[in-house]
């Protein structure tokens, strides 16, 4: 088969990976890709939302498969688009994606369907939500409606804090387009876990869980960022959890969404809250959570064309997801100043040590290119905020991310920034 991936970051590596190790898989290519992309997969100069010249593309080169990995191009329509082609493509269609890219039409798919989430109120006036405020308590959430990469969520412990977050989203635009209508909700306590999944529009299969470091420093302090690094499986997700999600959340969803006309085919990522009434839907991804698919895509045991195949013909039922009796962490390397400032450009030392098959005896380790480039001279260079994901597996929790934390001293570059408490709750907890 001739595959096409569509995005640039370790979300796409890591797919990239899995599709190189298909049986299927004849030629790879990557739109844009990056530069550790470029090491299974050949890339090409096409931006994700160039939908004209990708299926312009998927046509010359002959593709039999297309992976859309990145919200925005989903969100887009770029599955429709493929389809109109007469291309297969795998990715939720725009009528589907609108479950990450609206989460006012998320939060009213879970009122109507009684989808366990947090209490809210959504606001297209700013003048209204600032009213809405005095009625509150605190801490309370705002969310821009629309994509945000990640960053368009703020926690505000106090009304002045809360106010000051509906100007940033409504009225300064801070997340532009995104912010036009804004989600307020109840400030909910407990464990954070991410759970991925396939679906083929009626059945789904639970992939891996997994747990995120959203905050940008040690402790959950500062900024919220795109993730700075997460480990799977996530010991707080337990098999009683696992079955109130099954019958309450995870089918429940498919199901809406078949109900609303608008099935969904492709990737839901389950972002949950483990409060003490229950697990509850804190958000809704329609593709690969990224760093998640760093630490989950490695421990699956699949062949992910398989897998995306059923997806597309409806046949997910046939399907038994497998993983590794294992686990893995990953620390994501950052420039220092994301996700605010920061420089590009700058040279990256040390990448030959993942050279060797992670499979093998001695393997195990993974460098996940997230935003890299290669410079006049043919050498890698950084080219984003998040740079790398170094991902290791271990037997358990504590030796992956033991392993992990030894390869993040493989590589160098200038600015190089990264979270040092990945994973510290497992210790804490004891597990």
């Amino acid at each position: 088969m001739n595959i096409l991936i569509v995005g640039s970051g370790g979300r796409e590596h890591a797919i990239a990976m899995s599709v190189s190790r298909s049986p299927v898989a004849k030629r790879i290519y990557c739109a844009p890709g990056n530069a550790g992309i470029s090491e299974v997969a050949q890339c090409v100069p096409i931006g994700a939302m160039e939908f004209e010249k990708l299926v312009s593309f998927a046509k010359e080169k002959e593709i039999d498969l297309v992976i859309v990995g990145m919200d925005d191009p989903l969100v887009g329509g770029l599955v429709d688009e493929f389809e109109a082609a007469g291309i297969r493509a795998f990715g939720p269609r725009k009528n589907a994606a609108i479950l990450e890219g609206s989460k006012a039409f998320s939060k009213e798919l879970m009122k109507k369907y009684r989808i366990p989430t947090a209490a809210y109120e959504t606001f297209d006036d700013a003048k209204k939500a600032l009213v809405y405020l005095e009625t509150v308590s605190y801490p309370i959430v705002l969310k821009a409606d629309g994509l945000a990469l990640g960053k368009g969520v703020l926690i505000c412990n106090t009304k002045e804090e809360a106010v000051e977050g509906v100007r940033t989203i409504m009225e300064d635009k801070k997340f532009g387009d995104a912010g036009n209508c804004m989600v307020i909700e109840e400030f909910m306590t407990g464990r954070e876990v991410s759970v991925l999944s396939f679906v083929d529009g009626k059945t789904i299969k639970i992939m891996s869980s997994a747990q995120d470091h959203k905050r940008a420093g040690d402790g959950d302090t500062g900024l919220n960022t795109g993730g700075m690094g997460t480990f799977s499986p996530s010991p707080f997700y337990t098999e009683e959890i696992d079955e109130y999600c099954k019958k309450y959340i995870y089918q429940a969803t498919v199901d809406a969404m078949a109900k609303e006309g608008r099935p969904f085919q492709g990737v839901i990522f389950f972002g949950l809250m483990l409060t003490e009434q229950g697990p509850k839907v804190l958000e809704y991804n329609a593709r690969f959570g990224d760093p998640e698919a760093q630490v989950v895509l490695p421990r699956m045991k699949n062949d992910i064309i398989e897998v995306m195949e059923a997806c597309i013909d409806g046949k997910l039922e046939g399907i038994d997801l497998e993983f590794e009796d294992n686990a893995a962490v990953c620390v994501v390397l950052a420039s220092d100043g994301y996700p605010l400032h920061y420089e590009k450009g700058l040279p990256i030392f040390g990448l030959e040590h993942f050279k060797k098959d992670p499979d093998s005896p001695d393997g195990g380790y993974y460098c996940f290119h997230a935003g890299t480039k290669f410079d006049e001279n043919g050498n890698p260079v950084t080219n984003g905020g998040r740079v790398l994901g170094i991902t290791a597996k271990g037997s358990d929790l504590k030796q992956a991310r033991e392993n992990a934390y030894k390869a993040t001293e493989w590589v160098q570059f200038e600015n190089k920034y990264m979270r040092n408490d990945i994973g510290n709750a497992i210790l804490q907890d004891k597990i």
